[in-house]
This record gives C-alpha cells, sequence and structure tokens, in this order.
C-alpha cells in the first residue's frame, strides 16, 4: 500500500493495476487531508492504513481508479462496500453525495500526474 500525499504517476498506477486487478487500482481518499492510499486488494485495508495514520473515517471514501480511462468519467468509479453509511445518508456502495463526489476527483485529479 502507498500513501498519496504528493503526486502519484499515471505509468505506477498502471503497473499496479496489471499486477492486481488487471485493469483497475482500489483507493481510499481522505477528502478531509487531502489524500489517498492506493495499491491494496481492499479498500478496507486502505482504509485501516489512514485511520492508523490520523484520518477520521467519516472523510474516508472508496473509490477504484481505472488508468485506461484517464481523462475521462470513468477514471474513478464510486463502488467500494466502506461507503455504505445508512446512518450518515449514504445508502449505496457509491458516494451518492454530489459535492463530495467533485472533492474526490479534484483530489484524485492533483495527486495524478500524466
Amino acid at each position: 500500500m502507498l500513501i498519496v500525499d504528493k503526486h502519484i504517476s499515471l505509468g505506477e498506477l498502471r503497473t499496479m493495476s496489471q499486477n492486481m486487478f488487471g485493469s483497475l487500482v482500489k483507493a481510499v481518499v481522505d477528502i478531509d487531508k487531502g489524500i489517498m492510499v492506493v495499491d491494496a486488494e481492499l479498500h478496507a485495508d486502505e482504509e485501516a492504513l489512514l485511520l492508523e495514520k490520523g484520518s477520521q473515517q467519516e472523510y474516508l471514501w472508496g473509490i477504484n481508479l481505472y488508468p485506461e480511462y484517464v481523462g475521462t468519467e470513468d477514471f474513478v468509479e464510486f463502488d467500494s462496500m466502506i461507503n455504505l453509511r445508512p446512518g450518515k445518508g449514504n445508502r449505496s456502495r457509491g458516494v451518492d453525495n454530489l459535492e463530495i463526489q467533485a472533492i474526490i476527483r479534484n483530489i484524485v485529479d492533483r495527486l495524478v500526474s500524466q
């Protein structure tokens, strides 16, 4: 697992996707700190790492990155079991709040360099 707080190259993401799942890289984004963790089998493992580093769970969202779709809306997929939060109004594996989706996309765009 890798904490990304500055930049990660698209090439690194492509390599990770080939080594793990063939087309995607799992990531968890901390929308408070503006960082993300990539390169694990489970979003829950990435979430646990960020929690150990002082992140708060309410700011953590699981996504999948598809390097072959960089530059399109399909680059970021909002789908993770850690996103299920019925008590907080998120009743799906996605990210139901469009403002939070926009924040996540902005963080990913800032951190992933082409």
